[in-house]
C-alpha cells in the first residue's frame, strides 16, 4: 500500500523545512546539530523511497502466488 498523497507532501514539507534549518545551523549550530538534522532528512528520504520499493516489490510478488 503507497503512502498516501496526503503523507508523501507533508514528508516532503518537512524535508524542505529542515534543509532550511539546516542552512541555518550550519552557520550558528554545534556540528553535532547539523549530524542530526541531516540524518531527519536521510530518514524521511528513506520512508518515501522504500514505500515505493516496497509496492513495486509487492507487485512482483503478485505475480508469483498461485491460489
Amino acid at each position: 500500500m503507497a503512502l498516501s498523497q496526503q503523507v508523501e507532501e507533508s514528508l516532503k514539507e518537512a524535508e524542505s523545512n529542515l534543509r532550511n534549518a539546516l542552512a541555518f545551523a550550519a552557520r550558528n549550530e554545534k556540528p553535532f546539530v547539523n549530524v542530526v538534522i541531516s540524518n531527519m532528512i536521510k530518514d524521511i528520504n528513506q520512508v518515501i523511497d522504500i514505500d515505493k520499493f516496497m509496492d513495486k516489490f509487492e507487485e512482483a510478488t503478485d505475480k508469483f502466488k498461485f491460489d
